[in-house]
């Protein structure tokens, strides 16, 4: 299912996306790819959620095609195709949590993904619900979604009694 989601996504920038200008959309590009890296690295050995591998060998690899491929791709999408006008942009936003609530409750039907700590489907729309809104804040406003950033890492952090304070070998 990763690998699919991966060579969808492609397909996808290259027929929605505006590839050409990428660079528009890098710095936002890197914000989601370092969000993500940044997760895999404070909860390494105490996942809140998991990617079960398919035809990639282990998570880590799984996690390196979202964190490369799919998270800059979706962060080109979602905003090279923003519209202009308030409503339609809420909608907008609106549709890509659906898409992504979507496809993970399919990830879940499939068991493609699994969840632990207290996290479930539902916190993920809810940080889906979040997370779009403040990738276009970082697209407008980089300096305020990075300081925005800063206390909703550490409300999960603390949530979700993610042991920091460990040694990675010790969680």
């Amino acid at each position: 299912m990763h690998v699919a989601t991966t060579l969808y996504v492609v397909f996808a920038v290259w027929r929605w996306g505006d590839w050409r200008n990428w660079e528009k959309y890098h710095t936002t590009m890197l914000y989601f790819a370092l969000g993500n890296l940044l997760y895999n690295f404070l909860t390494a050995h105490y996942f809140l959620w998991r990617l079960d591998a398919d035809f990639l060998s282990n998570h880590t690899l799984t996690e390196m095609l979202y964190t490369f491929i799919v998270f800059p791709g979706t962060a080109l999408l979602f905003l090279c195709n923003m519209p202009e006008e308030k409503r339609r942009r809420n909608v907008h936003i609106v549709k890509w949590i659906f898409i992504y609530a979507l496809w993970e409750a399919f990830f879940v039907l499939t068991k493609s993904i699994e969840y632990q700590y207290g996290w479930g489907y539902w916190w993920s729309v809810g940080f889906d619900t979040f997370m779009f809104p403040m990738l276009l804040l970082h697209y407008k406003k980089p300096l305020i979604a990075y300081l925005l950033s800063i206390p909703i890492g550490i409300f999960f952090i603390w949530w979700f009694n993610v042991p920091v304070h460990l040694p990675i070998e010790q969680r």
